[in-house]
């Protein structure tokens, strides 16, 4: 656990009782504070008495009398599309509202610091696409190599929740845009941005407002070095203003399919399969990415990049990189390869939440078997009719399945449910095709999280595979 700093004898509201919030409210006890704790949830609020905390209806008048500051979870909208009833009272009473990365970025480092060989590096990730393979790949090469690390944020354990970080120890954070526009505090030593494409506007009030919360993560405190995919707009004029010249290698460009070697500075970019790490205008390294199988598609070859470039500014050589990165073996729900049998391969990535994510998906495979639907989300489909060419058929799942159907330029079936799709879908399927969950849609009509349905699917194909039929 990390104690939080600076609140010793102060009374601070806790709003949101999840796995965040429970170790925020830890957190600050253990800081010596008091918290003070609220989630509309009873099961939540019950959870939080029986381990001592005081729970109060925080938006009654006068809640806020005495509270320090409120600390609020990333699922509750302190803004966009309005302000949570609870944050407007503390706005209105004048009490600061942080979150709990904010809180990690004031509290990790302690004066036991100065006694280490090596100062331990938090390094932050975040991006529309590809953060948890970034960050999960980043960490899998730090342990291959021995070097003691950390996952916390949106993957691994909470921030405030980690073991305090040891001599030359690596905390490897992904955050998302919920948390870094909140954030009082953003001070990593390596910022890394994979790419910006359209999500969450609802809660951004719009594409500009979406990039100004990722951007405050190179704004606030100002990294030691920054990793910025620049293969949209947003990445390059944010490469552009962290840099402060053609040489400048505290910013290193990272590109899936353009090449970068003309810049005096440092870059890395994958073209065709292959990665390659250009410094002062040499190649300094390159790693044939084309054979790992826990890196599928141009998509994944961008997330290696980027983890690639983080690993490099903490000294890691290029060959070490390459070693670690044969042996990962991917994340659940991203491109995870479930099963080839007769000559078919069985995907779940049921990470695709958005048009984007799918697209990226549906071009690292070939004659694909698509299950695809869910809770479509603003923007529409319009964007994945130009990477459909590999699609033989859609399978559509859903509780709107028929109009989500409608927007597809490819032959499709109206299925509804994960079951009714994956048998179709291996029924129709021949040897060298690829049945691939990849939904372009949020999981929630159907579903309590992506993971949820990743699940389904697999229990749908792996039950087929045994013989079982439909998995009752």
């Amino acid at each position: 656990m990390i104690p939080v700093k600076g609140v010793t004898g102060q009374n601070v509201a806790v709003l949101g009782l999840g796995r965040s919030g429970l170790a925020t409210a830890r957190a600050l006890r253990e800081g010596g504070a008091e918290a003070i704790c609220w989630d509309d949830n009873p099961a939540a609020r019950e959870n939080a008495e029986a381990e001592g905390f005081t729970c109060r209806e925080l938006t009654k008048q006068g809640a806020f009398e005495g509270i320090s500051a409120l600390i609020v979870s990333p699922g509750i909208p302190h803004l966009y599309p309005k302000p949570n009833p609870v944050v407007r009272a503390a706005l209105s009473a004048g009490v600061p509202v942080d979150n709990d990365i904010g809180l990690f970025f004031r509290s990790v480092a302690t004066s036991e610091w100065d006694e280490f060989d090596t100062p331990p590096k938090v390094i932050a990730v975040t991006g529309s696409n590809g953060k948890s393979t970034t960050v999960a790949l980043l960490h899998h090469i730090l342990e291959h190599v021995g070097r003691n690390s950390q996952m916390a944020g949106n993957i691994g354990r909470g921030v405030l929740d980690i073991d305090p970080p040891v001599d030359g120890g690596v905390v490897v954070l992904e955050l998302s845009s919920y948390q870094t526009d909140l954030a009082r505090a953003l001070t990593p030593d390596v910022a890394v941005f994979t790419n910006l494409t359209p999500d969450h506007l609802d809660r951004h009030a719009g594409m500009g407002g979406y990039f100004a919360a990722k951007r405050r993560l190179f704004a606030e405190g100002g990294p030691d070095r920054a990793v910025i995919g620049i293969d949209e707009d947003e990445g390059l004029f944010l490469a552009g203003q962290m840099s402060e010249g053609n040489g400048d290698d505290r910013v290193i460009r990272v590109s899936s399919g353009q090449k970068l070697s003309g810049s005096a500075g440092w870059s890395v970019f994958a073209r065709k399969g292959f990665l390659s790490e250009y410094r002062k205008g040499r190649q300094a390294g390159s790693i044939d990415l084309r054979d790992i199988p826990g890196l599928p598609g141009a998509h994944n070859h961008q997330n290696a990049c980027a983890a690639y470039a983080a690993a490099r500014t903490l000294g890691l050589a290029p060959r070490v990189i390459e070693a670690a990165m044969k042996t990962y073996p991917g994340l659940p729900h991203r491109s995870q390869r479930v099963a080839q049998v007769n000559g078919v391969s069985y995907v779940n990535d049921s990470k695709a939440t958005n048009v984007d994510s799918a697209a990226k998906a549906l071009s690292a495979f070939k004659k694909i078997r698509w299950i695809c639907g869910g809770l479509e989300k603003e923007g529409g489909l319009e964007a994945l009719k130009g990477a459909t060419g590999e699609v033989l058929k859609a399978y559509v799942i859903g509780r709107e399945a028929a109009q989500f159907a409608m927007q597809l330029n490819v032959d499709a079936e109206v299925c509804t449910t994960m079951a009714a799709a994956v048998e179709r879908a291996m029924t129709d399927a021949g040897e060298g095709e690829t049945v691939l969950l990849a939904p372009a849609a949020a999981s929630f009509d159907q579903y309590d999280s992506f993971e949820k349905r990743g699940e389904d699917f697999i229990a749908e194909v792996t039950a087929r595979l045994n013989g079982q039929g439909p998995n009752d």
